[in-house]
């Protein structure tokens, strides 16, 4: 199956709490997207693996995305090295995306900033020719995305552009839900976590609309960039 957009996340729920609303859109304009997890989240506060695997399932269908993986790396173990990068070389190539959308270029995570810099590096290298992989014993054509997109996490970063996501934000707080087992409840007797607050889960709607406000729109998704982008015309800008 050939995407348009693959969406990377260090964790399960990474990017439902970042570009849902993004992917939510672009699956209404009848692109296919999908989202591949490096880990499964088995260092999480909260919850289980086992748990997340169902929670992202879920998540997946109400977000309508065409497929969804899991690499099943080290949660805080995996690094940039060779052999991580050829697993995610193995998914670019078995799904050729024109846009790949990754974790936070730096977030208080060290998973974030990792796992940044390993899809990154690994849609270049998945270009080149003399990289050789192979999927279900099949050999794999080479594949470069068009682009790499950075959402934001954690921190407050700046961004190089945004997405209106008006319209989208009641179905991106429904796959962020989804995730029951590490978002707020009030009833539960797990213990607490930076992201089990009330205020983070308010959070989320709350910068959402404040980047909205900033460039004239109810809600908005910022992104960072890898290299400049290009317009035919300026009245491609608003």
């Amino acid at each position: 199956m050939k995407l348009d957009i693959l969406a990377f996340g260090a964790h399960p729920d990474d990017v439902e709490l970042s570009c849902s609303g993004t992917i939510a859109k672009e699956i209404s304009l009848g692109k296919k997207v999908g989202i591949i997890d490096l880990t499964r989240g088995e260092l999480g506060t909260r919850g289980s693996a086992e748990i997340r695997d169902v929670e992202a399932a879920n998540a997946a269908k109400i977000l309508g995305v065409h497929v969804r993986e899991n690499l099943n790396m080290r949660d805080g173990f995996f690094v940039n090295d060779e052999k991580h990068q050829l697993e995610i070389i193995k998914m670019i190539r078995k799904y050729k995306p024109e846009i790949v959308l990754c974790n936070a270029i730096d977030d208080r995570h060290i998973d974030h900033g990792k796992g940044s810099k390993l899809v990154s590096d690994a849609c270049f290298l998945s270009g080149l020719r003399r990289i050789e992989t192979q999927l279900e014993n099949v050999n794999q054509e080479v594949w470069r995305p068009k682009v790499v997109y950075h959402y934001i996490q954690w921190k407050v970063l700046e961004p190089d552009f945004v997405v209106d996501i008006t319209g989208f934000m009641d179905i991106k707080e429904q796959s962020i839900l989804a995730y029951s087992s590490q978002f707020y409840d009030p009833n539960s007797n797990e213990p607490e976590s930076p992201i089990s607050s009330k205020n983070f889960l308010d959070s989320v709607r709350y910068r959402a609309n404040d980047l909205g406000r900033i460039v004239g729109v109810e809600s908005a998704e910022g992104y960072t960039v890898e290299r400049y982008l290009t317009v035919n015309s300026l009245s491609d800008l608003r």
